[in-house]
Formats: structure tokens, sequence, C-alpha cells
């Protein structure tokens, strides 16, 4: 009998306002059968929840712990060398005062100690991505600022820059046989996918360099075919998210008003990407061989993370749930379609 290889889950960086637990019963009630909460969830005091209250917290419920994200700290440990205030959402007050050697190293024993908390829980593949580690002239993707000139290269700079800060992190990562998985995206590390393998060109190949593959930030050219068919021996995360384009708007603006914005996420259903095929292509591209193998399982999550400027978060996310539970999670094929064909004498 046909048997189905994903399960319904949902992102909770989005929904740092709950608990842990009201997180956690929020995706059960909505048709999930796991959940990926963020670091922010588990905080406690200074530190972290122990292993043992997070695990209680799942099992009291009967969901599956598919994983806990920690963007925004990576993001930050990359980006503080550039002074940027864009830092500041995601730190206490008290840190972001420091100066940004302080705050990286802040950064630093926030995701070490994160790591080790991880492996506790047998999680081994973190969905984050790195930030600006070549600067935001790089990030800006567009080389008006000339990317080298005179005695500077700012790529081979950013290169270097970046294997040397993640360094000791990355040793973490594989001391614990932890995934690091990079959501390729536009002001990070990597903007596309062959950005991506220069980084791990950058650090010799280093395999704890994962990719979360999030379709969503697909929106500049790059399908999603693309990008994650260049990187697909490296995606031990995916994201179910989508987007649509406004016509007629640039797709890059100085507004931070997401409804002026060209580039709009959205609910699962209505977006401008077909859904399946992106969770066919995920299939092909062995996540739910690598997922089951590295974490243990029988079904690798689809993980929604639906936003909209328009629509209520928790309505969007609801409904992107039971999308992806009732449309992306189905039985697979075993063998060809043909295979049934013609006389069986």
């Amino acid at each position: 009998m046909a048997k189905t290889v994903f399960h319904a889950s949902i992102e909770g960086a989005q929904h740092g306002a709950k608990t842990l637990e009201e997180f956690v019963i929020f995706a059960k009630e909505s048709g999930a059968a796991g959940a990926e909460p963020s670091n922010y969830h588990i905080e406690s005091g200074d530190g972290f929840m122990s292993a043992t209250e997070i695990k209680a917290v799942f099992d009291k419920h009967g969901m599956k712990l598919d994983g806990i994200s920690c963007h925004c700290p990576f993001w930050v440990h990359t980006t503080a060398w550039t002074g940027s205030k864009t830092i500041r959402p995601f730190l206490p007050k008290s840190v972001w005062e420091k100066s940004p050697e302080e705050i990286e190293a802040w950064c630093e024993d926030y995701i070490l100690r994160f790591l080790d908390l991880m492996a506790e829980l047998n999680v081994k593949i973190i969905p984050m991505f790195w930030g600006i580690s070549h600067g935001f002239e790089m990030a800006t993707g567009y080389p008006f600022g000339f990317f080298s000139g005179p005695e500077y290269d700012l790529i081979k700079e950013g290169n270097e820059r970046f294997a040397e800060k993640t360094a000791k992190l990355r040793a973490k990562a594989n001391e614990l046989g932890i995934y690091l998985c990079h959501e390729i995206h536009p002001n990070s590390a990597a903007l596309c996918a062959d950005d991506f393998l220069e980084l791990v060109k950058a650090c010799d190949g280093d395999k704890c360099l994962g990719v979360t593959a999030d379709p969503s930030h697909c929106w500049e050219g790059e399908d999603f075919e693309t990008r994650f068919r260049k990187v697909g021996d490296r995606i031990y995360a995916v994201a179910i998210k989508n987007f649509f384009v406004r016509p007629g708007i640039n797709l890059r603006s100085m507004t931070g008003d997401w409804r002026k914005r060209a580039m709009q996420f959205c609910d699962i259903p209505t977006g401008d990407m077909n859904m399946m095929r992106f969770t066919e292509l995920m299939i092909d591209l062995g996540y739910v061989e690598r997922y089951n193998k590295i974490m243990g399982t029988d079904s690798a999550p689809l993980v929604t993370e639906a936003e909209s400027a328009y629509r209520d978060l928790d309505a969007t996310s609801a409904n992107a749930i039971q999308y992806a539970a009732n449309h992306l999670v189905f039985p697979v094929a075993e063998g060809s379609f043909e295979d049934g064909m013609g006389s069986e004498d």
C-alpha cells in the first residue's frame, strides 16, 4: 500500500508572542502533526528551558518535535561586525548597546549553548540563515559600488570573513552531527544558489553547511527548480511558503510598509508558485531520505510559514497547515503509472 512520506508542520518564528505550549496547542488545533518552534520559544531567564521540559510539552500534546529554528542569533552573529542598527530588534538593549565585537561574542556563546541543547534533544537539523558576512555593498547584489578595485576585493574578503567568523560554530555543529541550514535569502550571506556554493567552497566543503529550501525567496529570476537543483544534496530542511509579485512596482524600494511592496508573502493556496510541484521536487532531490536518516523518523515535515500583510497571522498560518495536510501530504507513487498498462497474459 502506498504511504505518505510527509507530515504537516509549522515554523514558530512569527509566533513568538505565544509560549511554547501555546504554540504547540495552536499547531495541533490547526491540524499539524508536528511543530518547529523558534529559539525564542525555549528561552528561560538568561538561558533555555531544559530538554526534559521541552520534550514534556510535545509529549503532553502528542506532537512531533520537527526541529527548532534559530534565524535571528545566527544572522546577528554574522552581521554585527558591520555596526548596522538592523540587529537591534533581535537583541536585548543591554546587548545591542555593546561594541560589535562584544555583540558577536554574545551571539556566539548563545548559539554554542543552543547547539548543545539541540544535541540533547536529538535535533540535528537547524533552520537558520547567515548574516551580512560580505558587507551591505555585496548584499545589495548590485555592483554599482564595485565589488573589487584598487587593492580590495569585497568578494574575496567576504569569503575569508565568513570562513573565519563561522569556524567555531561550524566546528561545534560537526562535533555534534548537526546541520546548519541556511535559508537562501536577500540580505544574507547567500542571495542565490551560486552564492551559497561559494560559501561552501570558502569553507572547504564543510558538510555541516546545509540549506533550508524556502521557495518564497525565489522572486528575482532564479526559480525554485533552478535554485534547489543546484544545492539539492545539501537540502535538509523545507519551508512551505508562498508569495506573489504585484505588477508595475519595483521589486526593491525603500519602504518598510509591506502593503506597498511589490513582493508580497501570502497564503499558500493563492501565491504565484505551484506548491505541489515544489513538494514533488523535494522528493526528487532526496530531502525525505536525508531528513529521516538524520532525525531517525519515518516522515519528513513540510514546515509551513505563511505570512500576509492583509490577513491575520494565526488565520494565515492555520490555513497553511490545513492546505499542507490536505493537499501536500499524499500517498507517494511506488512505481511508474505505466506499470499497470497492457495485458497480464
